[in-house]
């Protein structure tokens, strides 16, 4: 027994059924149903790819009304949650991240990837929470979990730390992932992850250049070291705020190697605007990538959440949509381009099956009462069906 979504309005605005079996498409046009389908009437709504979150941090969510940030900038969050740590157990952390994980459903999500710290503070709590939450919810979403190493990855604590980031992926994590450019040698901290996660066999997620400081040349080092060592697995590089502070020639000089180097760059317009530029009064900079001539490179841009309700962000509703809606608004990306980044190129970026209205195409649909994606962008409307491995997991309110 199959799943029919009759009468939808697809992205390209062509009018017809979509049939999906054992979470694939097996039929496109009309009158696609089989006896004793299960039909859905989506005449008048938006059928598109679900949505996709590459970069949240869902061992944090819903921490703003806990954790106080009271600089409001990066670096008083990171103080913040290290001052704050003793109240964070396994059962609270996944209890909150659930719950982010539901709403992220709810709205249409159907794979995301989620950073957890791995600190010699908070130990092995956010993975222990996320693996649990990972199970739990497997049935919504695809979920990849970056273990998030904390500051110390080249220095005197380094053999604690690497030690640790060795027992997060033994522990569920997916990914490695670290903040290069907190490190007293950036070059030496992305040589550093990077070694650990060619050893063991797994993907790379750093966050990366997390300042306006246009010196900070740790994409442009990532980039570098991929070519140069051949590295095999795919690697993403989320923030690369520096970038945009640069001589617009530095940046497609870098953008070229990225794209060389088959780099994912993921743009966080609500969180970076929320916490870079805070120190310039005059001509407050955006702090994102620039999106625009990383694209025009070739490289694969998505654009994520990060964080939800927590010291880096004290706000946002979990939803892709509104990540869309700044894109258009902050970095001038075109309605069509945004609602991209946070499907096909999002899910791109974390390697999962293609999703699209296509014959053997995973079977993965959000239906909005809209017309178009620009105005599912523009209205962010409540009501969706949301459409996981070719079954309804959430159906309009």
């Amino acid at each position: 027994m199959g799943l029919v979504l009759r009468g939808a309005t697809f992205s390209d605005g062509t009018v017809g059924d979509v049939r999906c079996e054992d979470g694939l498409v097996s039929a496109i046009g009309d009158n696609v149903a089989l006896p004793h389908d299960d039909v859905i009437e989506c005449t008048g709504r938006l059928l598109t790819t679900a949505f996709c979150e590459p970069h949240a941090h869902l061992d944090k969510a819903f921490l703003a009304e806990i954790v106080d940030n009271p600089t409001g900038d990066l670096i008083g969050a990171i103080r913040a949650m290290q001052a704050n740590r003793h109240l964070f157990t396994i059962e609270g952390t996944a209890e909150r991240a659930e719950r982010a994980v539901r709403l992220l459903s709810r709205n249409g999500v159907t794979a995301l990837r989620t950073h957890v710290d791995v600190t010699l503070q908070n130990g092995l709590v956010s993975v222990h929470a996320l693996t649990q939450v990972r199970e739990r919810t497997k049935h919504l979403v695809d979920m990849q979990i970056v273990a998030l190493s904390g500051q110390g990855i080249v220095g005197p604590d380094a053999a604690v730390v690497r030690s640790l980031l060795l027992e997060a992926l033994a522990a569920g994590a997916d990914l490695v992932g670290g903040c290069p450019h907190l490190e007293p040698d950036a070059r030496l901290a992305t040589d550093t992850l990077l070694s650990i996660a060619s050893d063991a066999e797994c993907a790379v997620d750093l966050h990366t250049d997390e300042t306006l400081d246009p010196s900070a040349q740790g994409l442009r080092l990532l980039a570098e070291h991929v070519l140069a060592t051949g590295f095999k697995r795919s690697v993403t590089a989320s923030h690369c705020c520096s970038l945009s502070t640069q001589h617009v020639d530095a940046q497609r000089a870098t953008a070229e190697v990225v794209a060389e180097a088959g780099i994912s760059v993921i743009a966080l317009p609500q969180t970076n605007l929320y916490l870079q530029g805070r120190d310039h009064a005059v001509a407050k900079p955006r702090g994102l990538a620039p999106v625009d001539v990383l694209t025009a490179a070739g490289v694969n841009v998505a654009a994520g959440a990060d964080n939800l309700q927590d010291p880096f962000n004290l706000i946002g509703r979990g939803d892709p949509l509104e990540v869309a809606a700044l894109m258009v608004a902050a970095a001038h990306v075109l309605p069509s381009e945004a609602y991209r980044m946070v499907t096909s190129r999002a899910r791109h970026a974390l390697g999962v099956a293609p999703a699209d209205v296509q014959v053997g195409a995973a079977a993965e649909f959000v239906v909005i009462p809209s017309r178009n994606p620009r105005e599912a962008i523009a209205f962010q409307p409540d009501d969706r069906t949301v459409i996981r491995a070719g079954a309804v997991v959430h159906a309009e309110r």
